[in-house]
């Protein structure tokens, strides 16, 4: 079985030694980049599973390395370190795809246990089912992990993907924005339920003809959101 690998990105030499020792320690393979132009560049030639990305970096910043990395494609994994304790940075980087955020000072055990924990989400630590989820012209293959609608194909980021998952699985079914991101998530992140509105907005922009209008992901006003199938309105 082979080894994941995980490319380690942060300019304080400390920071990255600490994390490739433990990292090492859980036997992974591990790749560290010191700017963000490298980030980027040791994304797309070593394609790692998982990504933890710093956020103040020199020549490009986090969330300039996550917006390229989504742009081209690439669906693995990113979880932020930020010593900023601002929750609309929180929510910026969210809304260009990452998939969690890891506030300084940490445990270095904690961000084994995070990455863990999102490599089990990614690659399914339970059978998938083997029958798609349809709900109106939205089609779920969770065996696949692919996404369509009439026939298209939608990317989305892990962490988008487990919601949509868990709201397909259970259509007409409220969920708050707690259990939302518990399930999806594995914990509370930190206490942050409300970033599941970035998540939201992310995938009506993918799922929805209009994202200000949506016909699928509808919200429940101080509850939280369910999906529908709007096909059964008419």
């Amino acid at each position: 079985m082979l080894n994941n690998i995980i490319l380690i990105v942060d300019d304080d030499e400390n920071i990255t030694s600490l994390l490739k020792k433990y990292f090492s320690n859980e036997n992974f393979t591990v790749i560290t980049a010191a700017d963000g132009v490298e980030a980027v560049n040791a994304i797309k030639k070593n394609k790692p599973d998982v990504v933890v990305l710093d956020l103040m970096l020199p020549k490009m910043d986090g969330f300039e390395v996550l917006r390229q990395t989504r742009k081209a494609g690439l669906n693995l994994p990113v979880l932020m370190l930020t010593s900023r304790d601002e929750e609309a940075d929180k929510l910026v980087g969210l809304e260009i795809g990452a998939d969690d955020y890891i506030a300084k000072p940490f445990s270095p055990k904690e961000v084994v246990a995070r990455v863990r924990a999102v490599l089990r989400r990614v690659k399914g630590a339970e059978k998938p089912p083997t029958e798609a989820i349809k709900i109106g012209k939205l089609t779920i293959d969770v065996a696949k992990h692919e996404i369509t609608k009439a026939d298209k194909s939608i990317e989305m980021t892990p962490i988008e993907f487990k919601i949509l998952e868990l709201l397909c699985k259970n259509p007409g079914q409220t969920f708050t924005r707690l259990q939302m991101i518990e399930r999806a998530q594995g914990y509370d992140f930190e206490g942050y339920e409300r970033t599941v509105d970035a998540h939201i907005k992310n995938i009506r922009k993918k799922i929805e003809k209009d994202p200000q209008n949506p016909e699928y992901l509808l919200t429940v006003f101080g509850v939280g959101y369910k999906i529908v199938n709007p096909e059964k309105k008419k």
